[in-house]
């Protein structure tokens, strides 16, 4: 199984940072010596899709982050890990879309956000391995997010992105699909009159066509370590006593 990991943005929520927001230090693991060391927010997401079963993750970065190459080039021995180039910053579909050179037709494959943190840390396991399938999580504030909205038996039936309207407080925190279906959500992608910059729209055009969608409600807690607000929350989370709500 794959992971798809995109990280080419720019992190404008939480600058200035003298390194990129994914290597951002929120709590702490123990090194191969047996010491202490800070950890990367991205490391969290590299050890659940880990423990969901992906034996190899891409990272997708720009040009500007060879920094996040030479962390986990040194760091990171419980995945292989491959790397690809977003030239720029064109939205989260054309991130996610990259890596396509990498992702076989025959193997599940993970995609997650590495500016977050949540739990429980095994959700992944609860994803379905035969349809495209989003683990859901409840926020306080999901009009800042993609909140999905489902009927009684968790079929995905529209998206709103980030909308002031919005009609549940499910969000979506990660996603899961058959190899064949990454690739042809691509192609709908491509084919698309302009090509859309949030998964979110992007999936009610495919439900619209005809594409199905599950939603899995197997989320407790979710940080979007992306904004001050939300890093003091995952470290909070990550603390002995973690809080029981979230942004």
């Amino acid at each position: 199984m794959w992971g798809i990991i995109p990280a080419a943005g720019n992190g404008t929520r939480i600058q200035p940072l003298a390194f990129s927001k994914e290597l951002l230090p929120v709590g702490g693991r123990l090194s191969g010596d047996g010491r202490s060391r800070p950890k990367a927010v991205s490391e969290f997401l590299v050890d659940r899709m880990a423990l969901a079963g992906a034996s190899k993750v891409c990272f997708v970065i720009s040009p500007h982050k060879a920094d996040i190459l030479k962390y986990y080039g040194g760091h990171c021995d419980i995945v292989e890990i491959a790397y690809v180039v977003q030239p720029e910053a064109s939205g989260l579909c054309d991130a996610i879309f990259r890596a396509h050179p990498v992702i076989p037709h025959n193997e599940p494959v993970l995609v997650g956000l590495p500016d977050t943190i949540w739990f429980p840390d095994d959700a992944l396991r609860a994803l379905p391995d035969d349809r495209l399938s989003f683990l859901l999580f409840p926020v306080e504030q999901p009009q800042f997010f993609d909140a999905v909205v489902t009927d009684a038996d968790g079929r995905v039936l529209s998206i709103d992105v980030k909308s002031p309207d919005v009609r549940t407080n499910w969000i979506w925190g990660a996603f899961k699909m058959p190899g064949h279906i990454f690739h042809e959500l691509r192609e709908f992608w491509l084919s698309r009159p302009e090509r859309d910059e949030y998964i979110g729209t992007l999936i009610n055009a495919w439900i619209a066509q005809g594409g199905r969608a599950q939603g899995v409600r197997a989320g407790t807690l979710y940080a979007d370590v992306g904004t001050l607000e939300g890093y003091r929350l995952a470290m909070e989370l990550l603390s002995p006593e973690p809080v029981r709500a979230a942004l």
